[in-house]
């Protein structure tokens, strides 16, 4: 586990990152997410509170079959606001080869994320 002192929304946004990047997503879930957390992908109904979320993210990984690439191509902060921009690369399960570009939109609050939306297209 990436140890870093989270002392603002930067810090956190950078440490949540390199914990995805590192493969360890379900790890950076429980540290960074709200237990009120609400998720939403594109425009499909928004998931709410950590453990329903908690089973889609489980269900997301357990179906990885290869994990090539988590690139982030930019980083926008402001107050408890980041959008981070990702390049994503890997194979799954159900949906085959997956190669995109994503956004995630995230609120934080008492250090971890209430809030996150993603866009991406395919």
């Amino acid at each position: 586990m990436i140890e870093v002192t989270k002392t603002s929304v930067k810090e956190q946004v950078v440490a949540l990152n390199a914990m995805i990047q590192n493969g360890q997503i379900l790890e950076a879930f429980e540290e960074f997410y709200a237990n009120d957390v609400i998720m939403q992908e594109n425009e499909n109904p928004p998931t709410f509170g950590k453990d329903a979320n908690r089973e889609l993210e489980e269900a997301f990984v357990s179906n990885i079959t290869q994990f090539r690439n988590a690139e982030v191509k930019s980083v926008l902060i402001n107050d408890n606001i980041s959008v981070v921009q990702w390049a994503f690369d890997f194979d799954h399960k159900e949906w085959g080869t997956r190669n995109y570009l994503q956004l995630a939109i995230q609120r934080w609050e008492n250090g971890q994320i209430i809030n996150e939306k993603f866009y991406y297209t395919n």
